[in-house]
């Protein structure tokens, strides 16, 4: 059984469209806002503001002014790094004790970490995801991960929350 041919889109033909709004060049002071739209007369809604970028960029112009400000970005790389968990035991990687070290140099991050054994079947993507996540952090400019297995980790490593929650305290 068959009918006619089924219509699945409309095509509009145009003689000609007005070209983009180009950038402003380097150094300019601000990028114009377009005119706002008018609200829709029924609904009353308010135009809708260009601040979707606005905390995220205010966050990483904030960062490298001032002294402690490597103390301030430590912090945001460690409370990132305690995002990231291990896919077979629910403790962040931070507590696990999986992260040996987290140095930073002028917004340069290098974090040294381990896995809890060389087999263990996230050794190829944790690094990069580690990496991922610290790169997030406003402030950072580069970020390097060092996988070492010396000293190999032990259930020592881990701070008491993370004994608490798998319950060997």
């Amino acid at each position: 059984m068959t009918t006619g041919p089924s219509r699945r889109f409309d095509v509009e033909i145009v003689d000609s469209v007005s070209e983009p709004p180009k950038a402003p060049p380097p150094g300019a002071a601000e990028l114009p806002q377009p005119p706002a739209p008018a609200p829709a007369a029924d609904t009353g809604a308010a135009p809708r503001r260009r601040d979707y970028l606005e905390g995220f960029l205010g966050a990483s112009a904030s960062q490298g002014e001032g002294a402690g400000d490597e103390d301030t970005l430590k912090e945001a790389v460690i409370a990132a790094l305690r995002d990231i968990f291990d896919p077979e035991i629910p403790v962040n990687i931070y507590d696990l004790g999986l992260i040996y070290g987290v140095e930073i140099d002028e917004g340069h991050v290098i974090v040294t970490m381990t896995l809890t054994t060389p087999h263990c079947p996230v050794a190829e993507s944790m690094p990069g995801e580690v990496e991922l996540r610290v790169m997030a952090v406003p402030g950072v400019a580069t970020c390097d991960v060092n996988l070492v297995w010396d000293p190999p980790w032990n259930p020592a490593s881990m701070s008491e929350e993370a004994r608490l929650e798998l319950g060997m305290l």
